[in-house]
């Protein structure tokens, strides 16, 4: 039996696309500055590659283009709507699900959705030449941004916006998890690297893809280090995108809807599990374990958790 209305699962989707829009702006940002590092034996690395599998969406762009080169993933990624996760893809299935719940939205959260999806059909009749890389990313950015803004100044703090950013939170924990995973398709070919000034500048491309350069150095000041990021984008409480942070706040929503429907479930009983397992644990735990085998656990853990939300409170088929 769920607990919410019909339109729970259409208010949950519409966080996860938005924010999955902006997760694959952030990861052409991090392709796009690591492809221009020079190799140490000369010339230029393909580091799409690495893009395509933090992505999911590697053997689907083989089996339609073949050819790895950067303006092929470049359309993959954001304009292709046979890629169900492009930025295009997920733009439009957002507003989709917020035409379905429109009398769940206030006019300015099914403006700003709309807007997103016209100027969307309007980049896409453009041609391709006109664009930047960096112009495309900056457009998804500030929509996602203007979206989620929109949802934080005019909804009401009821089971409807406790449903959209359970959707967000949820996305963003699996996206920085990602982001982060790419960090381990790079470097894995070169273990040597590892300490290097290429394997520094990687991670700052890192903060940098997650518009999170500066509050690091708010953080932690001084020398940036793997530890130090792995600490800042995992463990690190107060960092907006950190895993931790992701998790508490799926948690906190959760503890929101238990209490306006008078009963706790087995999802946020899990919600509580993962948030305590990550407090109780250390970077050097991580790293001794292993940063990709972690992350891998980790967005393991999202996806059950997410699954468990959708049968314990969402109806409908997934959108």
């Amino acid at each position: 039996m769920t607990l919410l209305s019909r339109h729970a699962e259409n208010l949950f989707w519409i966080g996860r696309y938005v924010e999955r829009a902006e997760t694959n702006a952030r990861l052409l940002e991090v392709g796009q500055r690591n492809a221009l590092i020079p190799t140490i034996g000369g010339g230029y690395r393909n580091e799409w590659i690495p893009i395509l599998k933090a992505s999911g969406t590697k053997d689907a762009f083989m089996d339609k283009y073949g050819d790895i080169r950067q303006r092929n993933v470049e359309s993959h990624i954001f304009f292709d709507t046979d890629n169900a996760s492009s930025v295009a893809s997920c733009f439009f299935r957002a507003r989709e699900n917020g035409r379905i719940v429109r009398t769940s939205l206030t006019s300015q959260t099914w403006d700003a959705l709309n807007t997103a999806h016209q100027e969307m059909l309007a980049l896409k009749r453009t041609e391709r030449s006109a664009f930047e890389e960096s112009d495309l990313i900056d457009w998804t950015l500030r929509h996602a941004a203007l979206i989620r803004g929109a949802i934080e100044d005019t909804q009401l703090r009821i089971d409807s916006y406790d449903m959209l950013n359970i959707g967000l939170y949820l996305e963003r924990a699996d996206s920085t998890a990602r982001l982060l995973d790419v960090k381990y398709f790079v470097l894995l070919p070169q273990v040597d690297l590892v300490g290097s000034g290429l394997d520094n500048y990687q991670w700052r491309t890192v903060l940098r893809a997650l518009s999170a350069h500066r509050a690091f150095n708010w953080a932690y000041g001084g020398e940036v280090t793997p530890g130090k990021i792995a600490d800042f984008l995992i463990l690190n409480s107060k960092a907006p995108r950190s895993l931790i942070t992701c998790a508490e706040e799926v948690c906190n929503h959760l503890d929101r809807l238990a209490r306006a429907y008078g009963r706790t479930t087995e999802a946020q009983t899990q919600a509580r599990r993962i948030v305590a397992r990550m407090t109780e644990i250390t970077v050097d735990d991580i790293f001794d374990e292993g940063l990709h085998e972690f992350l891998t656990r980790f967005i393991d853990e999202i996806g059950a958790l997410a699954t468990l939300i959708t049968s314990t409170y969402l109806s409908g088929e997934t959108r």
